[in-house]
């Protein structure tokens, strides 16, 4: 099959603009092939990130991974921890493997692979690189009032009324 199509355009370009502030990782680098320790072929861990930064008025966060170039109408949704506490600003590498790993009151909606914890990038082999925009947003409510059964669309939906700034850090990877 031909994937020839044209490429997505970066998804937090299409929202209402906000403030950045920012966001690191040990593991991945934006611009950059990620490890394919981070990879459904690999061992399926979720990378670290770091956050600094962030206006003071944040009262939580969200942090997603998402990647626009899937050949879907919609992308997909790779990762979505919900809820974690301003006092939280980092994600140690692999916490993604489930809601108990996770500090506080923080919870996963499920990915688009249809489980509630990091799934790694998978793109279609012989596809061009795909673009994995990991997102810290930096919200103005203590909770999103969501739960592990919604959707991560419904997730990001409801976060947009709530972002006060967003860093993103896009590593790629190919198969």
């Amino acid at each position: 099959m031909d994937l020839q199509r044209p490429v997505a355009p970066d998804p937090y370009e299409l929202l209402p603009a906000v403030p950045s502030f920012a966001v690191t990782s040990t593991d991945i680098t934006d611009g950059q092939p990620m490890d394919p320790m981070f990879t459904q072929s690999g061992a399926n861990i979720s990378p670290h990130l770091s956050w600094s930064g962030f206006p003071r008025e944040t009262r939580s966060f969200l942090v997603n991974c998402f990647d626009p170039d899937a050949p879907t109408p919609a992308g997909f949704w790779h990762w979505s921890v919900v809820d974690l506490a301003v006092t939280v600003t980092e994600l140690a590498q692999n916490l993604g493997q489930s809601d108990s790993a996770l500090p506080g009151d923080a919870f996963h909606v499920r990915n688009d692979g249809g489980t509630s914890a990091y799934i790694g990038a998978a793109p279609p082999e012989g596809d061009r690189p795909h673009r994995y925009s990991f997102a810290v947003h930096a919200l103005d409510v203590e909770s999103l009032n969501l739960s592990t059964d919604d959707s991560p669309t419904k997730v990001a939906f409801t976060a947009l009324f709530n972002t006060i700034a967003r860093a993103v850090i896009t590593p790629t990877f190919q198969q």
